[in-house]
């Protein structure tokens, strides 16, 4: 059924999207461009982004949220950064992980005057366990087993993208559901 529903929001957005859209953005890959995307799409992507279960460890707060994300999507970057065979496309990789990772700390630079101290320590802590898991493979020697993780890295939870601008632009009411949508999860059938 999430497959169903991300393929709607997909769907939703593609309609509202330009052409050009693809060629006319110079930045992290987004699902979406404020300029172009309604406020109910907005709506609609928020609610499939969080309706969805994070990865283990990540936390579930958007600003240690955001924390996390950037260090994972920086280590991924700074890995990439580590191979000199890089083909193109990666080196692509890196540049947008780079202009990503600028985002969300923008987005935690902005947050950060009106977070608790506790928030913060989350955030410092949640961003130091994603940075510790791409450490052995920084400090790895052989540049094939880095090249090969460098490519098993599928990206972030889309939860990352709208954590960061509601962070960003205070929004402190509860994220968007389903239902609220206009979506009903149907329960499975055997």
């Amino acid at each position: 059924m999430k497959n169903i529903l991300c393929g709607l929001a997909f769907l939703s957005f593609c309609a509202d999207a330009p052409a050009s859209f693809a060629q006319d953005q110079d930045g992290p890959i987004a699902t979406a461009s404020p300029r172009s995307e309604s406020a109910d799409s907005v709506r609609l992507r928020e609610a499939l982004a969080y309706s969805n279960p994070l990865p283990r460890g990540a936390p579930t707060q958007d600003y240690p949220l955001v924390a996390w994300c950037d260090a994972l999507v920086t280590g991924h970057a700074d890995l990439g950064d580590t191979l000199t065979n890089r083909n193109p496309e990666d080196t692509e990789l890196v540049r947008l992980g780079r202009l990503e990772a600028q985002d969300f700390r923008s987005a935690l630079a902005a947050a950060e005057p009106r977070q608790s101290a506790a928030a913060k320590a989350e955030a410092q802590r949640a961003a130091a366990a994603a940075k510790a898991q791409w450490a052995p493979l920084l400090a790895n020697t052989d540049e094939t087993s880095r090249s090969q993780a460098f490519g098993l890295f599928f990206g972030l939870p889309g939860r990352c993208e709208h954590a960061a601008r509601r962070i960003r632009e205070n929004i402190t009411t509860p994220p968007t559901t389903p239902a609220e949508v206009g979506l009903q999860e149907t329960p499975a059938t055997d």
